[in-house]
């Protein structure tokens, strides 16, 4: 027999994580877009973590069929060192100014980077999904929804606020970035 409760609270479980894993591509977003950011590259950047925030907890979720805990906190540990190391990249960069190539987030290869970086923490959810069985198609979906629809919102608060911080933007981003990483190791 269906029990409504039961799929409430599994949906609403559900909802809570998407959200709770899109505030990761939200605090991205706001520092890529004091960086500067065009329309463009949000929409693009946005599909690609989206994209990720599906294809990760997917790959998580399978998984965590075959596989107990142990990989959880080692997707969450590269996840910070990931994201240390491209906040503390963007300080260095903007203190140097024009010396250092800072990595280009409009470049595939540099939305690939970011991507990742704010999705991994989703296949280590994943796995833990896929321990409890959790519906699949609608828990990635959601999960991608919400990646999608946090970035762009970061992204257009970022771009907003680049507006009157200048120059100091990327180095203010980075810090951001560089917080998260540290959050992510503790």
């Amino acid at each position: 027999m269906f029990d409504v409760s039961v799929a409430t609270g599994q949906m609403l479980t559900i909802l809570v994580m998407a959200v709770a894993l899109g505030m990761d591509a939200f605090s991205l977003g706001i520092g890529i877009g004091l960086k500067g950011v065009r329309l463009r590259d949000v929409i693009k950047l946005s599909t690609i973590i989206a994209f990720f925030h599906v294809l990760m907890p997917l790959g998580g979720m399978i998984t965590g069929q075959y596989v107990s805990g142990l990989l959880g906190g080692i997707a969450t540990s590269a996840a910070g060192a990931l994201l240390l190391l491209l906040g503390g990249h963007m300080v260095y960069s903007s203190l140097r100014g024009e010396a250092v190539d800072s990595i280009d987030h409009r470049t595939v290869w540099g939305m690939l980077v970011f991507s990742f970086s704010v999705s991994i923490d989703s296949f280590s959810v994943g796995i833990s999904l896929g321990l409890f069985s959790a519906h699949v198609l609608l828990t990635v979906l959601m999960f991608g929804f919400f990646g999608g629809l946090m970035s762009v919102l970061g992204l257009m608060l970022g771009r907003r606020a680049s507006r009157s911080l200048g120059g100091y933007g990327e180095a203010l981003g980075g810090v951001i970035l560089f917080a998260f990483g540290l959050l992510f190791l503790v």
